[in-house]
């Protein structure tokens, strides 16, 4: 909903900048505190410019990071509230192979994640699942808790939630300025706005707003080719709606991952994707000239005649994403060093989206000045030297 050109209310407890799935979640953790927030996004709902958009996104317990594993039952837990909110389904298991050479400290971590010692060879996987070939020497560990999230259903979902319990929501409303202090102002195309804390979960977006603040964050935004194969013969290569989802882990032709998701949003069609793109500037993002070499294809092609035969090697269908990138691919969720009552939301490097009903709780904490209900030290600005570089 747009906000009118000259808002009766411009007084909150709490303003959140950015409605993606990070700042959604923050506000609707807020409203159920019974804290009055403002939801701020700068293009109407729903659109595609951000990271948040798209029908589906992986969520698994699989995690080589001990301190995302351990959030992800609560994450887990967090989305069936929503979908009991809601009555609306979010989530389908798949199961989820993690593909890579045996014993490569990664792969080995996420087993270790799941508790599970049973680990598949080239032909275990294929009796398994007939679309899938490793590689000689290769293994793939199974978790079967991981699956599908309906990402548009999802972000519509926890919107309609937080507007549910008093919660407002601008749409097309872009930040202009944003001014510290004990009531942080916030300027925008529509108005003026003043709260005791403000949190900014603006995706791309996030570097530039900062800076105005005094800081400089290392945020990497990337542009992502979202890629979608058909099937050589449909129905034949055992990768339609019921095959898991898939990761690859420590390949040398892909030191960044590649990840895949069964024929969900498109019939037919499964989605394979790099984990990594191209710098670009988020105002830009949809300018990209179609000469741009897209490197990332042609490394996509030739793992798909190796790992998935029963493919096409040329994607159906390429569209764009967003990932703001930091440089340990860890999130950014802290306290501006300086101004505590204003909260950072960020780097949520391609793999945010699943844990975001954890990522607001932790914002809305560390807004209201609460312990925060996990370990954030691997999340701290302060791992960054020379962040407080701009003058103030």
């Amino acid at each position: 909903m747009a906000a009118p050109s000259q808002p009766q209310k411009s007084t909150y407890d709490v303003i959140v900048i950015g409605a993606g799935i990070q700042g959604s979640f923050t506000a609707y953790h807020l409203a159920q505190r019974h804290k009055d927030t403002l939801l701020l996004e700068q293009f109407l709902l729903p659109h595609s410019r951000g990271s948040s958009h798209g029908q589906s996104r992986i969520i698994r317990s699989a995690y080589p990071q001990e301190y995302y594993s351990r959030m992800m039952p609560e994450s887990f837990r967090l989305w069936q509230q929503l979908e009991a909110e809601t009555g609306t389904t979010l989530y389908r298991q798949t199961g989820l192979v993690v593909l890579g050479p045996p014993g490569e400290p990664e792969l080995e971590a996420c087993r270790r994640s799941l508790g599970v010692d049973e680990v598949l060879d080239a032909t275990a996987l294929a009796q398994r699942f007939p679309g899938f070939r490793l590689q000689a020497g290769q293994v793939a560990v199974l978790d079967s808790t991981a699956g599908v999230l309906f990402a548009d259903r999802a972000l519509r979902a926890v919107q309609e939630v937080f507007r549910r319990h008093g919660g407002t929501l601008w749409d097309g409303e872009k930040v202009l300025r944003i001014e510290p202090g004990a009531m942080v102002t916030v300027t925008t195309t529509a108005g003026v706005y003043k709260a005791p804390r403000l949190i900014i979960t603006a995706g791309a977006w996030t570097g530039a707003f900062v800076e105005q603040l005094g800081l400089r964050l290392p945020l990497q935004p990337l542009r992502i080719d979202v890629c979608y194969w058909r099937e050589k013969h449909p129905g034949s290569a055992g990768l339609g709606s019921v095959s898991p989802c898939f990761l690859t882990l420590g390949l040398s032709q892909a030191p960044h991952g590649i990840y895949g998701l069964p024929s969900i949003e498109y019939p037919g069609l499964m989605k394979v994707c790099h984990h990594h793109g191209s710098p670009t500037d988020p105002e830009k993002r949809d300018q990209a000239p179609s000469s741009v070499p897209r490197p990332d294809i042609a490394l996509l092609s030739s793992f798909i005649s190796s790992y998935l035969p029963g493919l096409e090697t040329q994607p159906a269908v390429v569209e764009t994403c967003l990932y703001t990138n930091t440089p340990d691919e860890d999130f950014i969720l802290d306290r501006h060093p300086k101004f505590s009552n204003i909260v950072i939301g960020a780097g949520f490097s391609g793999h945010g989206f699943k844990l975001a009903p954890v990522v607001g709780k932790l914002l809305c904490e560390l807004s209201l000045g609460e312990e925060p209900s996990h370990n954030m030290a691997h999340f701290a600005i302060t791992r960054f030297p020379g962040v407080l570089g701009a003058a103030q």
